[in-house]
């Protein structure tokens, strides 16, 4: 493994405050939050894979929104057939068992609805050039899209999860990691181990290691603590540079 599967820490972390800009509405079958940039274009789009609090949790669409006034079009679709995790896990006291809800919602559940989205975006949206981030849950699902024939041409991930070795090292498409400090899910080790594979394989990659950060910071960071808040945005500005770099010869 690359990274472990995901933990109680998953679970963790803060609620933000804003109103979101962005729409529900299908694409395709399947329902997503959509967010369009300035020019209203599809050409160039984000595929926004979130966490186990899902597509309608604040902080995820917010984010989203921020992909989109720097000119992309997101899609964060429903990964989880409305039925994401409580958000009244971040108490700490919530009877939320995560090993459960994971056996419900696992990877051969949900890659089903990352393909159908692609198609669409693909298809009828008529994406020119498809980009794709990922957050603890749906880190993976970039990961294999990175692959020869899943028709994602650059991914950034943070704090992944469920992540095996071979879907790592299978990648062809460029690659950008941030990962925290503390991280029980993509430890130390794990971390050096993606580091090894990548450049092995030859792709071009970015890891990102940010103090005083645990899982999760990426999308649930404590806005009151500089230090997180300072991680957090710079994990954003992270992947906008990496996909400037990696999708501007086709970007409108």
């Amino acid at each position: 493994m690359a990274s472990h599967n995901p933990g109680k820490c998953c679970t963790k972390g803060v609620k933000h405050q804003g109103e979101a800009t962005g729409t529900i509405q299908k694409v395709g079958s399947i329902e997503c939050y959509l967010s369009y940039p300035p020019s209203k274009s599809t050409s160039t789009a984000i595929l926004f894979l979130t966490d186990v609090f899902g597509h309608k949790f604040i902080n995820s669409q917010l984010i989203a929104d921020a992909f989109a006034a720097a000119g992309y079009f997101v899609c964060m679709p429903d990964l989880f057939s409305n039925d994401p995790a409580p958000l009244d896990a971040f108490s700490g006291t919530s009877d939320f068992d995560i090993g459960s809800w994971f056996g419900i919602h696992a990877p051969e559940t949900v890659q089903p609805v990352v393909e159908k989205v692609k198609s669409s975006l693909l298809g009828e949206l008529d994406v020119k050039k498809l980009a794709a981030v990922g957050y603890c849950f749906g880190a993976k699902f970039v990961v294999e899209g990175l692959a020869e024939g899943g028709h994602i041409d650059a991914g950034f991930i943070a704090h992944p999860s469920a992540i095996p070795a071979d879907e790592l090292r299978a990648i062809k498409k460029p690659l950008s990691i941030a990962a925290a400090e503390s991280d029980y899910v993509f430890p130390d080790e794990k971390r050096h181990e993606s580091e090894v594979i990548l450049k092995e394989i030859g792709v071009p990659f970015q890891i990102n290691l940010y103090s005083g950060t645990t899982h999760g910071f990426a999308v649930r960071a404590d806005l009151e603590d500089e230090s997180q808040k300072y991680a957090k945005e710079q994990a954003f500005c992270q992947a906008v540079a990496w996909f400037t770099q990696h999708l501007t010869d086709r970007k409108s």
